[in-house]
């Protein structure tokens, strides 16, 4: 296992530059996990299923492409329903705040 140091964790929790925001398909805009986080809490699982679904996984792609976390990603390509992603990413903020603390 790969062993985080402060300085790792956090840049996985910053923002990201604005040309790699993530736009929800309700307006909604995501700049870091924490705002990943706080979306999938509240989303419709309509507004998930748009993201996530047998021919794409949004999700996934901006947290392996852009946020750059290969261990939440690998998790939200597990997780089929919005409560698992969002219970995956709960537990990787909490994490991650906790190395940098």
């Amino acid at each position: 296992m790969v062993k985080l140091i402060n300085q790792d964790a956090g840049q996985l929790l910053a923002d990201v530059p604005d040309t790699n925001v993530f736009y929800l398909n309700d307006g909604r805009i995501l700049r870091n996990m924490e705002d990943l986080r706080d979306a999938l809490n509240s989303m419709s699982d309509d507004l998930f299923l748009y993201h996530d679904n047998t021919e794409k996984n949004d999700f996934y792609n901006w947290v392996r492409d852009i946020i750059g976390d290969d261990k939440l990603s690998h998790d939200l390509l597990r997780s089929h329903s919005r409560a698992r992603a969002f219970k995956s990413v709960s537990q990787r903020v909490a994490l991650l705040k906790g190395k940098i603390r």
